[in-house]
């Protein structure tokens, strides 16, 4: 369900690593570099055990090649353990990038902007939910709008869409939804600074100001779960995590006007390549210099779509808290982290012993702060950022911790999700709605979907094995085991 946040996936071809597994190095259990070589201008790095390399697309290996041809790029251009193929980046990829030298790419942060995963944290036990599983889930269907093109009941004129692309989830705390507590557990707290609401279209506005605080069709989800295990008794008390307990995470971005400000970008990308014979390896990777007038409304405009992002996922956070309110008197709903996982954010980075300012492009890659970050609540510094790991509908998810590691290794970044085993063309083909409903049934959860093709697309064998994706990310040193957690029931578009 989570893996994905692109509109479009190019099939599977299982084996081609087999064949090739020889072009890479591998340096230990679970990561492989692959040599600078022709355009490249740093190596390539996939973080993965045997495997998942042996079971990933041919393309990922291309695209990570590709991206370490960009201008500017630093270090390395690095693949998670969940990567499969994206628009230009793979999907898990990860770039670093000059500020100066270096390139901004609409392909490398995706078009769903900022989407990401925001987990709350309840005072109820698995028992206060017995038999009211699926009225919750009916009670949660009913209340947060989901599907291609739904619309909300919060209704923007123009200046309060632009108060809001300038704001995110301040914004949406300052109108009545939510808690001012809150923001000091999103990142950024809540607000990306920089943001330029004059850089979007009017087309992408169009197209936002009905939609805020709705889930959007695709993996997008909202999930009331259940804390199955805690790995790490003291980053589980620092998060507020115990065995047993009832949580819910949402899994959305920016909506439509993401997209429109992807698709804007690519395009002035594009033109700006044709007019100054700037080459690419791939029409995806189109880019414009960091520093040059495109590179600096690109950034402007994307700021505006992760605020975007951050203000739906607060609203839809108070409509949550509304639907346990009713339903279960004196509950409590406390946020627990929000953090996206398609951005480029400027940040400094060790680079060779030396602090550097770098923008980084993660896309399908989540952040992976190590304990006592300055950037991370004095509640949950010490155990470090809570990285939100999404499974597939039906299996569980993870709760894992951000490692020193990780800074040092991956410029602080992770997994984001299980990641897709077949594209949804071929889950169309292979999964049936009806199966997938029973299947879930059997399972004891709760599923509630406005689309029924979107539920052969979702289905948990569409994706790898979330526990060998995350098994990979622990052991390369990008993030701790904290929690998993088992889904009781799963809102879909």
């Amino acid at each position: 369900m989570l893996a994905v946040c692109d509109p479009c996936l190019a099939g599977v071809s299982i084996g081609w690593f087999r064949m090739r597994i020889s072009e890479l190095r591998r340096t230990d259990e679970c990561a492989w570099d692959i040599p600078q070589a022709g355009s490249m201008r740093v190596p390539g790095r996939i973080y993965a055990d045997r495997r998942l390399i042996e079971d990933m697309e041919d393309t990922v290996l291309t695209q990570v090649r590709n991206v370490a041809s960009l201008p500017g790029i630093v270090t390395a251009s690095l693949a998670m353990p969940d990567a499969h193929s994206g628009y230009g980046f793979p999907i898990g990829g990860v770039a670093a990038f000059d500020p100066d030298a270096g390139v901004i790419s609409a392909g490398g942060v995706g078009f769903d902007i900022a989407c990401g995963v925001r987990t709350l944290v309840t005072n109820l036990d698995t028992g206060d939910l017995s038999g009211r599983v699926p009225a919750l889930a009916d009670a949660l269907f009913s209340r947060i709008p989901a599907g291609v093109g739904s619309t909300g009941a919060v209704r923007l004129t123009a200046r309060e869409l632009d108060a809001m692309l300038a704001g995110g989830a301040v914004w949406a705390v300052s109108r009545g939804f939510g808690d001012k507590a809150d923001l000091d557990r999103i990142e950024e707290r809540g607000r990306m600074a920089g943001a330029m609401p004059e850089m979007v279209s009017e087309a992408a506005k169009a197209r936002q100001k009905d939609q805020m605080g709705t889930l959007g069709a695709g993996n997008h989800y909202l999930e009331v779960q259940a804390v199955e295990e805690i790995f790490n008794d003291a980053a589980a008390r620092q998060y507020g995590l115990r065995p047993g307990q009832v949580a819910v995470s949402i899994h959305c971005g920016s909506r439509g006007l993401g997209h429109q400000i992807g698709t804007d970008y690519l395009k002035l990308m594009r033109d700006h390549a044709a007019r100054t014979g700037v080459s690419f390896p791939d029409r995806e990777l189109a880019h414009a210099p960091i520093a040059s007038d495109l590179g600096r409304r690109y950034l402007g405009a994307m700021r505006a779509g992760i605020n975007a992002a951050l203000a739906n996922r607060q609203i839809i956070t108070h409509m949550v808290r509304e639907v346990f309110a009713r339903m279960f008197p004196g509950s409590r709903l406390d946020l627990l982290y929000d953090v996206s996982h398609n951005t480029c954010k400027a940040e400094t980075h060790m680079v060779d012993g030396t602090a550097r300012l770098l923008f980084v492009h993660r896309k399908g890659a989540t952040r992976s702060l190590g304990p006592g970050h300055p950037d991370l609540p004095d509640g949950i510094a010490a155990a470090g950022q809570p990285v939100l790991v999404g499974g597939s509908m039906g299996t569980a998810s993870f709760v894992l911790s951000g490692t020193a590691a990780a800074e040092t290794r991956a410029f602080a970044s992770a997994c984001h999700g299980a990641g897709r085993a077949m594209s949804r063309k071929q889950a169309v083909r292979h999964f049936k709605p009806r199966t997938v409903l029973e299947n879930m049934d059997r399972m004891g959860i709760a599923v509630r979907a406005h689309d029924f093709r979107g539920l052969s697309e979702e289905a948990p064998g569409a994706y790898k094995n979330i526990e060998a994706v995350v098994d990979a990310a622990c052991r390369a040193k990008l993030a701790a085991r904290t929690a998993r957690m088992r889904p009781l029931a799963c809102i879909k578009g």
